[in-house]
C-alpha cells in the first residue's frame, strides 16, 4: 500500500510539467496568466495559437528542413555504422577493436567542445548555414551509435554464414547487402528511432550552423519565436507550438515500441 501511494505520488509529480504543457498551451493567446497556470481554460485553442505560430515564424520550412534531416541523415548513418561493423566483425579488419575505438571514441567529449571547431570549419568550407552541411553533421553524429550497436549485434551472427556465401561464390559487398543488412533489420531501426528522435529534438546544433529560416531546424526556430525577436509572442502561442512539433516522434516511438524492444536484444537473430 504505502509502495503504491509512494508510486502515485512519485507518477503525478513526473506528470505536472506535461500538465501544465497542456493546459496552457490550449488556453486563447491573449489569457494566460501565470498566476492560474494550473486552471484549466474553458476555451481550446491548441490548434489556433499553432496556426499562429506557423505564420509568426514561418514554421513550415523549419518543419520540412527538419523531416529532411531527420530521415536523410539517421539513414546514412545506419547504413555506415552497419558497413563498420560488419568490416570490424565480420571481415575481421586487422586492429578491428581500435578501429572501433576511433569511431566511437567521439561520444566522449562533450558536444559543446565541438560547436566551435564546426562553426568555423563550416564558414571556411562555405556548409554554414546549408542543408547539405546539417546532413553531414547530423550524419557524423549518428554513425558511432549505429556503429556500436550494429558491432554487438554481428558479433552474435554464426561466421558459418559468411563462410557459407563465400563458397557459393558472393562477394563480400553481396553479402553484406543481401544477409547481413537484411538480418539485422530490427537492429537498424532501433538505431534510425534513437537518431529521428534526436534529430527532431536538437537544438545546438541549430543555433549554432544555421540563420536562416529554410535552413533552421524547428526547434531552433521555436526557441527563436520565444526570443527577443518575437517580442510579443504569448507564451501560449510558443507552448503549443513545441507540443505539436514534439508529436511526431511520440507517435513514431509509440508505433515502433514492439519492433524498437526486438532491435536493442543485440545479437538475436
Amino acid at each position: 500500500m504505502i509502495r503504491r501511494a509512494v508510486l502515485i505520488v512519485l507518477g503525478l509529480i513526473w506528470l505536472g510539467p506535461t500538465y501544465l504543457l497542456l493546459v496552457n498551451a490550449s488556453r486563447p493567446a491573449d489569457a494566460y496568466d501565470p498566476g492560474r497556470a494550473w486552471v484549466p481554460s474553458g476555451d481550446f485553442a491548441l490548434l489556433e495559437n499553432f496556426g499562429r505560430a506557423l505564420e509568426s515564424a514561418n514554421l513550415t520550412q523549419s518543419l520540412a528542413s527538419t523531416a529532411l534531416y531527420s530521415v536523410v541523415s539517421p539513414l546514412l548513418g545506419v547504413i555506415i555504422g552497419a558497413l563498420a561493423g560488419y568490416t570490424i566483425v565480420v571481415l575481421r579488419l586487422r586492429g578491428g577493436f581500435w578501429w572501433f575505438l576511433l569511431i566511437f571514441g567521439g561520444t566522449v567529449f562533450p558536444t559543446q567542445m565541438l560547436l566551435v571547431p564546426l562553426f568555423v570549419g563550416y564558414s571556411d568550407a562555405g556548409l554554414y548555414d546549408s542543408r547539405v552541411g546539417m546532413i553531414l553533421v547530423y550524419t557524423a553524429v549518428n554513425v558511432p551509435l549505429a556503429a556500436f550497436v550494429l558491432r554487438n549485434f554481428y558479433s552474435g551472427v554464426a561466421f558459418s554464414i559468411f563462410e557459407a556465401a563465400r563458397m557459393d561464390g558472393a562477394s563480400t559487398w553481396r553479402i553484406f547487402w543481401r544477409i547481413y543488412l537484411p538480418i539485422s533489420f530490427s537492429a537498424l531501426m532501433a538505431v534510425f528511432i534513437l537518431e529521428f528522435t534526436f534529430i527532431w529534438n536538437d537544438l545546438i546544433f541549430g543555433l549554432t550552423l544555421t540563420q536562416t529560416e529554410e535552413v533552421r531546424p524547428v526547434m531552433t526556430a521555436i526557441a527563436g519565436l520565444m526570443s527577443d525577436v518575437y517580442a510579443g509572442t504569448p507564451v501560449p502561442v510558443g507552448l503549443a507550438a513545441g507540443l505539436v512539433v514534439s508529436l511526431p516522434t511520440v507517435v513514431l516511438f509509440l508505433a515502433t515500441q514492439r519492433l524498437f524492444a526486438r532491435g536493442l536484444s543485440l545479437g538475436s537473430v
